[in-house]
């Protein structure tokens, strides 16, 4: 198989051949055909995320086809498509995997950080975190759901409804999640870097209400503010945005350090939460909300060996919607 290898953090992925792995007990062989990239990858590859396994294989947004199975991994996933996403494995005995809380799992395992994922043309997953999808799915299209979206939807559900909500950082989760917004007849308010009038315009095509930049305050009183910009001085301006009662939810992995800031923000029984990982429910909430909100991705597709210029592609704030990598053997 080939893939894109991290040797050390900050330094480029290598493209290397290696044999094609072999799926142990409950475990299944994909042959990629797609897999997105997202910012959590580059957090990976900078090194804010602590002791990722290298050598390393990034890639969690991944879909492709099984190949062949390990012992006891189900007979009727041979042949199918199926979509891998961050949460790899969970231990299933810890105090939050019994009440429910698999994301908190205290053991987990995450794909393309503490497991191989899916820059490569071969992965090997954990059947029971390999989600099934339909056969006549577009690999490049889906990809992106598997993380940007899969976390934009829990996001969602931490900001408890409301009509007006603003999404700070206008990328591949806040392309998806405005869609579903917009289907459940809420209000999306976009942010994006200041001069950055090519996000604002894709903002308003993917359903905002309105857009503006990041250092403006929205022409209407928030419910709710989503963060998806991993950066913490944000925080402050989105808590002055959101009417008393709201909330911000923070919905990336690693996030800059918040700042100081005066109390008054907060007060008014205002809320800061954060979101860690999804579920599997999630997973399978959010895959009905796509086929009958009818969402749609943007995507770029980039070959395997160019995997290095999509990560500086998505560092530079170059791209609307998301970045996929697409194996040879795929296209």
């Amino acid at each position: 198989m080939k893939a894109m290898m991290l040797d050390r953090v900050r330094t480029p992925l290598r493209l290397v051949e290696l044999p094609d792995p072999s799926p142990s007990a409950g475990q299944v062989l994909i042959r990629v055909e797609a897999c997105g990239v997202c910012r959590t990858d580059l957090h990976v590859f900078d090194g804010d995320l602590p002791d990722p396994k290298l050598p390393l294989i990034l890639g969690h947004e991944i879909v492709g086809t099984v190949i062949a199975l390990g012992s006891g991994a189900p007979e009727t996933l041979l042949g199918r498509r199926v979509g891998v996403p961050w949460l790899g494995r969970t231990c299933g005995c810890c105090s939050f995997c019994r009440d429910g809380k698999e994301n908190l799992c205290d053991a987990p395992g995450f794909t393309g950080y503490t497991i191989d994922g899916g820059f490569s043309t071969h992965v090997v997953a954990d059947a029971d975190y390999a989600f099934t999808l339909p056969e006549g799915s577009d690999p490049v299209a889906t990809a992106p759901l598997l993380c940007a979206g899969l976390i934009g939807w829990r996001s969602l559900k931490m900001a408890r409804g409301g009509k007006t909500v603003g999404l700070y950082g206008f990328g591949a989760a806040a392309h998806i999640l405005a869609q579903v917004c917009r289907w459940k007849q809420q209000e999306v308010y976009a942010f994006v870097r200041p001069g950055d009038d090519e996000g604002k315009r894709f903002a308003l095509e993917m359903g905002a209400v309105w857009a503006g930049s990041s250092d403006q305050v929205p022409p209407e009183p928030l419910d709710a503010a989503i963060l998806f910009a991993p950066a913490g001085e944000l925080v402050p301006k989105a808590l002055a945005a959101v009417r008393k009662g709201g909330v911000v939810v923070c919905g990336g992995i690693h996030m800059s350090d918040i700042p100081a800031m005066p109390y008054r923000l907060l007060w008014g029984e205002r809320r800061v939460v954060s979101v860690a990982n999804l579920t599997r429910t999630d997973a399978h909430e959010f895959f009905v909300v796509v086929r009958a909100a009818n969402i749609r991705t943007v995507t770029t597709a980039y070959s395997l060996e160019r995997a290095n210029d999509a990560l500086a592609a998505l560092r530079a704030g170059r791209l609307n919607g998301a970045a996929v990598l697409v194996p040879v053997e795929a296209a």
